[in-house]
């Protein structure tokens, strides 16, 4: 009876956290209103203005943290990279400092 009551469990907490992803951007490979479609570089530099770009957004209704109009793949990895860049592994990333004996 454990057993079945810890599989149930299992399969709603898959099945809650399942709903979550993201769905598919119908935007992709869209131009926006002026014909330009983001790629690599603009994704590394919305990766890195991410922090910034994320509170703005919360008060403005004009600015968006994500570029819709992208060229997919490419922009999703320059995304990654320069919020990781920004975060975890760069400017904002926790340098390793040597003590001397």
């Amino acid at each position: 009876m454990k057993i079945l009551s810890a599989i149930g469990i299992c399969l709603i907490l898959v099945f809650i956290l399942s709903s979550c992803v993201a769905g598919p951007n119908k935007l992709e490979k869209t131009p926006n209103e002026e014909g330009k479609v983001a790629g690599f570089w603009k994704g590394l530099w919305h990766g890195l203005i991410s922090p910034i770009t994320f509170i703005i957004s919360i008060f403005s209704k004009t600015i968006r943290f994500y570029e819709v109009h992208n060229n997919g793949s490419w922009y999703n990895f320059g995304f990654v990279l320069g919020a990781g860049l920004f975060l975890s592994g760069g400017i904002l990333g926790k340098k390793s400092s040597k003590k001397k004996r």
